[in-house]
């Protein structure tokens, strides 16, 4: 494997992703009271095995939006969450009342609660990044709020606990975390990341896992890998992951995501590995991303019914959270087989050219409905649009003067699906037509970087409420960044999608978004741009 640097978590948000594997047979003399490993497999409370599958939210930088965050990502299905906290070194501390809310939140959900010191990260190498051991500090200041929740919390020592500089001290740093933890009266399910940013790109984690865990005198530690751009391959995934494996050790993937600016990692292997190894993953992450790594995002806007594409593959996507997630038993909801009733008939309003909102009378059930499946239906065939929480969902993406029918499905917490509901028609309204937008693009040109400004106007007499615009860049450029809009690119093409606060262009009015990009050549203006289907006029 050929060495490259990760950047992710210097970035403002860059996590995800939680693999389960084997640790060794040895066991600490006394049983845990809590998430404990045994013969290779996190076991839960209870005895039974569990596997992590779940996303990263960044609690540190977002507190306003964890209740409902945590409610939308277990109504997707996921069984745990990985929940950024600060030792207030970097970021503003959550102190032990905030984390004990967190824990409270996350079991009112039915989530396994990950909880990770973020302070950590890149440490040796990230200026203001703090040590393990001033993590240790921190998680014995805030035992209060983890005390006798061994059974729904597991400790994240630290993130990325390592840059690329100073990485081979990684193994006598985590061995001495895990012991103050444990002398300390920590008797959870402790976690590990490993160095080079989490990548672990010199092996410094996988060659010297047995040892941490042999130093471990509760046997109750598992190793977090995080996956972006050194993982780009299926041989390199696997490889990696069936180090630890075949060796009887615990390991996750605690981040990772569809793309990276560092290289393209597969998560289509990942994904499919872990579920073959029967190893947990948490991708990275709900919503919030910053600093250019925008594009890893799940969500837009912390909107559960606007799911990125990022977002949908790791939901709704082969070995995605939907179809392999199982909840913790410890949430008692084993017996429960009887299924939800089924919704009433969804009704049609705010109509636009590129979306709906559905709204349905409620499911019953005998224990909770805990998430609907907004499904579009196209004959005999289903395919699956968002789900949500609540009994309404705003459907977005969709093309102009085009007749959809939909229909919904009631979830219970353990996975019992209800009948379908009746279903609704709708013709989404006509796009702008010809010649009734118009598109700026500035350029401000310095060689081998470049940034674009583009205005995006609405010449027309409707306002348009969603919107999508397509074009290539001339040459050789590549995107580094966007701001105000998500972009994305494939070859020459780009996509531009709005973000919640440029949804809307007024009639006669106009959004404007920019991008960063380098090149090897001549950097030039797009010959044309296409807005939800529709040629623009270039002003």
């Amino acid at each position: 494997m050929r060495r490259k640097l990760a950047t992710a978590a210097g970035a403002l948000l860059a996590m995800a992703a939680s693999v389960f594997a084997a640790p060794t047979a040895a066991q600490a003399a006394d049983p845990a009271p809590g998430f404990h490993v045994e013969d290779g497999r996190l076991l839960d409370a209870n005895g039974n095995d569990f596997v992590l599958r779940g996303v990263n939210h960044a609690h540190a930088w977002y507190p306003d939006r964890t209740g409902r965050a945590l409610a939308d990502i277990k109504a997707l299905g996921a069984n745990s969450v990985r929940v950024v906290l600060s030792t207030g070194d970097r970021w503003t501390k959550n102190g032990t009342a905030d984390v004990a809310a967190v824990v409270e939140q996350c079991r009112a959900n039915r989530l396994v609660c990950v909880l990770e010191a973020h302070d950590t990260t890149g440490y040796g190498e990230q200026g203001g990044a703090v040590s393990l051991s001033r993590a240790v500090d921190y998680w014995i200041e805030v035992q209060e709020a983890v005390k006798g929740q061994e059974k729904y919390v597991i400790l994240n020592l630290g993130n990325e606990p390592h840059g690329n500089s100073g990485y081979t001290a990684w193994t006598a740093d985590t061995s001495n975390a895990i012991s103050r933890m444990r002398t300390a009266g920590f008797d959870h399910t402790l976690m590990a990341d490993a160095p080079n940013w989490g990548q672990d790109w010199s092996f410094t984690m996988r060659d010297n896992a047995p040892g941490v865990f042999a130093a471990d005198p509760r046997k109750n530690t598992v190793f977090s890998i995080h996956m972006y751009g050194v993982y780009d391959t299926a041989a390199e995934v696997r490889d990696y992951l069936n180090r630890f494996v075949s060796r009887g050790l615990p390991l996750v993937v605690g981040e990772f995501g569809d793309a990276h600016s560092d290289g393209n990692p597969d998560e289509d292997a990942i994904m499919a590995t872990a579920e073959e190894f029967g190893l947990g993953y948490l991708g990275w992450s709900w919503s919030g991303n910053g600093g250019g790594v925008e594009y890893l995002d799940m969500a837009t806007g912390f909107d559960a019914s606007r799911l990125t594409a990022w977002g949908k593959r790791l939901f709704d996507g082969p070995d995605g959270i939907k179809r392999t997630a199982r909840e913790a038993s410890v949430f008692g909801t084993g017996g429960d087989t009887q299924a939800p009733t089924a919704p009433g008939a969804p009704a049609a309003s705010a109509v636009t050219s590129s979306g709906v909102r559905l709204s349905w009378a409620a499911a019953t059930d005998n224990t909770a409905v805990t998430a609907y499946d907004v499904v579009r239906v196209n004959g005999t065939q289903e395919t699956q649009v968002t789900t949500t929480a609540t009994n309404s969902a705003t459907v977005s993406g969709l093309t102009a003067s085009t007749a959809y029918t939909f229909a919904v499905y009631a979830r219970d917490a353990a996975g019992n699906r209800s009948p379908r509901s009746a279903t609704v028609n709708v013709t989404t309204a006509s796009g702008p037509s010809a010649g009734k937008c118009a598109v700026t693009y500035r350029l401000s040109d310095w060689g081998s970087v470049f940034n674009a400004d583009v205005t995006v106007r609405n010449t027309g007499t409707q306002e348009i409420k969603g919107w999508q615009l397509d074009f290539a860049f001339p040459g050789s450029q590549t995107l580094n960044s966007s701001w105000n809009a998500k972009v994305v690119q494939q070859g020459t093409r780009l996509r531009a999608t709005n973000e919640s606060w440029t949804e809307t262009i007024p009639a006669g009015g106009s959004v404007s978004f920019g991008l960063n990009g380098s090149s090897t050549g001549a950097n030039g203006i797009p010959a044309d741009f296409t807005l939800n289907g529709v040629t623009c006029a270039k002003s």
